[in-house]
């Protein structure tokens, strides 16, 4: 039996790398169409604008988003208002005003609204939120450093205002964060590296306050090459424990404690089912403020110019 009708909005490098072989891999839902100017998917109706491919897809009832959060609001609203069930790919919007509005529409069109955060279904997420719980906290370092021209190569879009620069990735990091940790942290400062010739940062420090006592502060950078390093690492009285590779792997103490493949994009279209089904809406927006709290407190240094 074929699942819900869905559209991909935005064929770039992450649909084909992660939506298109999830939605496959996922019986709840059937890609029927795809909207984008630049690609399409072999076998699959395309269609240069959203609008037309709603008119012609009435059998459409999901769209999940993979545009750049500068331009994904209008396109989320049109797809609410023709009452079709939305996701959208990290971070939500480009604002969290716009998000709210979505917020307030998908409740008064009575149907679904999903803002992903892909990184917290990682293999481990949860069993490091677990080894977290009843732990006297010490210390929480928070190290996530990769190579952008391996990661985004040529995406001019993430360089430009509301494309968030380092904190691309970064928000991965603070929605782990947020998910693990067992209370509600709060940004205190935070330093920001700009180039000379881009709108947004290369790279970004942060310090948060834990009302429990830990410290805890937070590394982002886009010009690591060789290995990349997605680490979250935590000190207790009753032990230690890194988050790694994104959240796929668990070592506490040394030894590995839980490991697993990449299906955190399955797994959110699974979620995603779920949230149609019920007709409800699942935002958190927690990664989302952090971030804008650190544009908001940052101070702005100037690096050296990026060129791809």
């Amino acid at each position: 039996m074929a699942g819900q009708g869905l559209a991909i909005v935005g064929v770039g490098k992450i649909a084909r790398d992660q939506h298109i072989p999830s939605i496959a891999a996922t019986p709840a839902f059937t890609l029927q169409a795809t909207a984008s100017r630049n690609a399409g998917v072999d076998g699959v109706a395309r269609y240069d604008r959203l609008e037309d491919l709603l008119a012609a897809h009435p059998g459409v009832s999901c769209v999940s988003l993979c545009t750049p959060p500068q331009v994904r609001y209008a396109d989320a609203r049109r797809a609410l208002l023709a009452g079709r069930h939305v996701m959208l790919e990290k971070p939500p919007g480009a604002t969290l005003s716009e998000v709210h509005d979505l917020i307030a529409l998908a409740r008064a069109q009575g149907v679904a609204l999903f803002a992903t955060w892909h990184s917290r279904h990682a293999a481990s997420v949860q069993a490091a939120r677990q080894w977290m719980q009843g732990k006297d906290i010490k210390r929480v370092e928070v190290i996530w450093k990769e190579d952008v021209r391996r990661w985004h190569p040529g995406q001019d879009w993430i360089w430009q205002a509301g494309g968030l620069g380092v904190f691309d990735p970064g928000i991965n990091a603070l929605s782990v964060l947020s998910e693990i940790y067992p209370r509600a942290v709060h940004l205190t400062q935070a330093a920001l590296y700009f180039p000379a010739n881009r709108d947004t940062p290369i790279a970004a420090d942060l310090t948060f306050h834990d009302p429990g006592g830990a410290d805890m502060t937070a590394a982002f950078d886009w010009r690591q090459t060789g290995p990349q390093t997605w680490d979250i690492r935590i000190e207790t009285a009753q032990g230690n424990a890194t988050l790694s590779d994104g959240g796929a792997r668990l070592v506490v103490d040394g030894a590995e404690v839980s490991a697993g493949p990449d299906h955190e994009y399955r797994a959110l279209y699974a979620r995603f089912a779920e949230v149609v089904a019920m007709r409800a809406v699942d935002v958190d927006l927690h990664p989302m403020i952090h971030v804008a709290d650190a544009f908001t407190l940052g101070r702005r240094q100037a690096v050296d110019a990026f060129d791809w």
